[in-house]
């Protein structure tokens, strides 16, 4: 046999062994060793012995790795260290669509939750007829006239759980609801209007505290009941509701600013001219008045898009005989229909959004629904589309296991049912992990980000600390002398200075210059790295000072080295122990003064997050009672990342420092 395949073999039996101990045990292994023991001679159990007592040779990074490992915490420590650096430098990696600066009022304060396409089982028993969303919950109705609502339910800071669907709904048969920013709006068979939720402007009825720029609902309804045969369509925006007739008569009830001023489009409309359609955006709404677009804010859809990102066209030029049929929104902008079944488009469009798809021959879109930033439309050949904003997956439509028949948007959400009203598909965003910021942002993603600009901070702080501080320390000790006077009294001048007084004093300065953030935290990075050196710069001058006695130091002068090779060849060698212990108890020191200076205001500024300043951003004690998750987990993967690194430096000084070590 080859010295190669002894070698394999040798290798493979160790492997067996080990797996055999590990998952069986020793017991067959110990008797043939007890078994070997006794055919051995009395001579050669003693020649095993001595073997056996004499003692083994490690090298100090083996003897201090396996003094690492004896400390249980400290290893269990080490491991959380290196999984908050991942995620802090890989998860962001997966959230290419991810920005600073992103604001979604709609999905603002969000507890943690990942529900919002968990669509209720018995709905879909019973048929889905109906699916309705405006924000962070969803509400649904079945053929056998049944409410569902699900998602984030609880309303603000009010405690309103809109889930808490009414008795007197509940027990009647309903035909038709639609979900608002913060309320829901339902009507049963005989025409009765019922509504939950919030309603502090109005949105179902007229509140204790009214408000002037409200209408209500029993100013416009007085019974508060309709001919549910000639009702066309029902709507919910933010803080506002529309019921629209076949008529063409339109009600419209809730928060009159919201929708820049309702109660003007609502006497326009009101008995005078007949309302083909009408859609809310997010802070206005349009109507289709005899086959024409009208709004409060004319001039910003007045410029029609065919294709989305065209230069556009002027509303009258581009429509010429044509006539508007229909209209949906989302938050910004209007999807119209056509008499001659085309589209076109107005409003303001997102960056990141999705073109429309182009229709084969003879294809044209029979339904179009909207969410906040998505569309979603079944074509007369049954296909579905969908396009728009994509940030939340919106459009990235799943396998469809059957023949649609209709479909339905949520806020970030789409839903294929079927003739029967069976769910075929849905897509979206499924909710927050831990929850969102007052922005509508993603706390698990800010963290995230947030991690890797905090980490980053205190790593090269800590270089230029420990640079700096082997540097003085080294020179100081070994030169000694005037040297070594001079370079003390510039550390005792630094350590005099007051940290975070000057680091405050500095940013405020900083905030008054124009510079820009990426050279801001740079500056910051220096200044941590500048002024925390000192204490490691004492620690290896007296180090220094007691290892150039000994007598390889005077052997190496006898020899004619260079005293600079002396300094930091020979004896920084003999004392790194202290700067490994050092630098990662300083890592940590570096983490939480970053993130005391940007919980102060004065470190990075947001929208840029670091852990600092998302603990700051909820320093108030609105967010500490009300919004937990926005406070809670940033502090703890902080707190966890700096409890743990200082545990690993408490081990590694134990272990590196046998005087330290009352065990040794």
């Amino acid at each position: 046999m080859s010295d190669n395949k002894k070698k394999r073999s040798s290798f493979f039996g160790t492997l067996g062994r080990w797996f055999r101990r590990a998952f069986f045990g020793p017991g067959r292994e110990l008797l043939d060793a007890e078994k070997e023991l006794e055919n051995l001679s009395e001579e050669e159990r003693e020649e095993r012995a001595r073997k056996m007592d004499v003692e083994e040779i490690v090298t100090p990074f083996k003897q201090y790795l396996r003094g690492f490992l004896e400390h249980k915490l400290a290893v269990g420590a080490l491991i959380i260290v290196v999984c908050m650096f991942l995620f802090a430098f890989i998860t962001p990696l997966f959230f290419p669509k991810y920005s600073d600066n992103y604001i979604e009022v709609t999905q603002q304060n969000m507890r943690p939750n990942m529900k919002l396409m968990n669509v209720p089982a018995r709905l879909k028993r019973e048929g889905i007829k109906k699916i309705d969303s405006y924000g962070q919950f969803s509400v649904g109705l079945s053929n056998e006239g049944n409410v569902f609502v699900w998602g984030d339910t609880i309303v603000g800071t009010t405690g309103i759980n809109v889930k808490n669907i009414p008795d007197s709904v509940k027990e009647a048969n309903i035909i038709d609801v639609a979900a608002g920013f913060d309320h829901i709006i339902a009507i049963d068979d005989k025409g009765r209007i019922y509504g939950w939720g919030s309603n502090i402007l109005g949105q179902y009825g007229k509140p204790k505290n009214t408000y002037s720029d409200s209408i209500y609902l029993p100013d416009i309804l007085p019974t508060q009941t309709v001919d549910p045969s000639v009702i066309k369509k029902l709507a919910c925006g933010y803080q506002v509701s529309g019921l629209l007739m076949n008529d063409g008569t339109l009600y419209l009830w809730g928060n009159g600013k919201t929708c820049n001023n309702l109660e003007k489009i609502y006497y326009m409309t009101d008995g005078k001219s007949n309302v083909d359609d009408f859609a809310f955006t997010k802070n206005d709404m349009v109507v289709i008045i005899d086959g024409k677009l009208e709004t409060a804010k004319a001039d910003r859809y007045q410029t029609i898009h065919a294709v989305i990102g065209d230069e556009g066209y002027p509303l009258s030029d581009y429509l010429g005989d044509r006539k508007i049929v229909s209209a949906v929104a989302d938050s910004t902008t209007v999807c119209l229909m056509l008499s001659d079944n085309t589209i076109c488009f107005s409003g303001d469009f997102p960056a990141q959004s999705v073109a429309i798809p182009v229709l084969s021959d003879g294809e044209y879109f029979v339904k179009i629904c909207a969410g906040d930033h998505h569309y979603t439309a079944l074509s007369n050949k049954g296909r579905i589309y969908s396009w728009g904003g994509n940030i939340l997956g919106q459009c990235d439509i799943s396998e469809i296991k059957g023949t649609a028949s209709d479909v339905f948007a949520g806020a970030n959400q789409s839903y294929v049912i079927d003739g029967e009203g069976s769910l075929l598909a849905k897509w979206g965003h499924r909710g927050y992990i831990f929850g969102t910021d007052p922005n509508g942002a993603s706390v698990f993603q800010r963290i995230a980000n947030g991690g890797r600009m905090t980490l980053t901070i205190g790593a090269v702080a800590v270089v230029i600390s420990t640079v700096i501080g082997i540097i003085i320390g080294c020179i100081s000790g070994y030169f000694g002398g005037k040297v070594d006077i001079f370079l003390m009294r510039v550390t005792e001048v630094v350590s005099a200075i007051p940290f975070l007084p000057f680091a405050m004093i500095l940013s405020a300065f900083m905030g008054r210059v124009a510079i820009s953030e990426d050279t801001r935290i740079f500056i910051i990075m220096v200044i941590l790295g500048i002024l925390t050196w000192p204490g490691l710069a004492h620690m290896i001058r007296g180090q220094v000072l007691v290892t150039r006695e000994n007598e390889y130091v005077t052997a190496a002068k006898a020899m004619g080295v260079k005293e600079r090779t002396i300094a930091f060849k020979h004896i920084l060698p003999n004392v790194i122990s202290i700067i490994i212990v050092n630098l990662t108890l300083d890592f940590a020191g570096c983490l939480l003064t970053e993130s005391g200076l940007s919980y102060l205001g004065f470190g990075v500024q947001l929208p840029r997050p670091t852990w600092g300043n998302m603990l700051n951003k909820a320093n108030n004690s609105t967010t500490i009672q009300n919004f937990w998750w926005e406070w809670l987990f940033p502090a703890l993967f902080l707190a966890a990342t700096t409890i743990c690194i200082n545990m690993i430096g408490d081990a590694l000084r134990d272990v590196m420092d046998p005087k330290s070590n009352s065990e040794k």
